[in-house]
């Protein structure tokens, strides 16, 4: 029940390590400890219902909380409709890859939720990444053991750091060309 708890919580919106929980149950079973399709039912649930939280969380609270006025109101507004924009063109690949990436993993069924992302769309990839990600830790962990569940949660961290740092060198190209990163953004989606 652990594994369910933690998993629910990383995808609500909580920064929890549950794909190193993940594997290492897996692992576990391997050894005998615990039953594996028990550890992939617990897992693909977890994952899915949190999924599902973290969306209505961002829908509920998140979108309030953006538009809420007060300090830095019209950068936030930006940042909504930046997301809006984003999950419109992006959303499908955005949910179901993001649960390979780690920090992404909880933060994209919040901000899903926030800018208001379909329900029926943002579900159908919620499922299928759900049991796409827990299918491909299991098959790895099964397969090469505890050396292989290492090697996909630092891949996964490479990727995140990966993809900050492209963000990050974007946003100084843009100021240096005198816009904000939002309005290159917008000029680049125009061109």
């Amino acid at each position: 029940m652990a594994l369910f708890g933690i998993l629910f919580a990383e995808y609500a919106g909580l920064p929890l390590p549950g794909e190193t929980v993940l594997l290492g149950a897996v692992v576990l079973a391997g050894a005998g400890h615990l039953a594996l399709p028990l550890v992939v039912l617990l897992a693909v649930t977890g994952s899915i219902l949190g999924d599902m939280a973290g969306y209505e969380i961002g829908r509920r609270g998140g979108r309030l909380l953006l538009l809420k006025p007060g300090p830095f109101v019209a950068r936030r507004h930006r940042m909504l409709h930046g997301a809006e924009d984003f999950f419109t063109r992006y959303g499908a690949p955005a949910v179901f890859l993001s649960r390979w990436v780690p920090c992404a993993r909880y933060l994209t069924p919040l901000t899903a939720g926030a800018a208001e992302m379909t329900w029926h769309r943002f579900m159908f990839f919620n499922i299928v990444g759900g049991v796409m990600w827990v299918g491909s830790l299991v098959a790895i962990a099964v397969q090469f053991g505890a050396p292989g569940a290492a090697a996909v949660s630092a891949f996964g961290l490479v990727v995140a750091i990966g993809s900050a740092l492209v963000a990050w060198a974007r946003a100084m190209l843009a100021r240096r060309q005198g816009r904000e990163p939002e309005a290159a953004a917008a000029a680049r989606a125009a061109a």
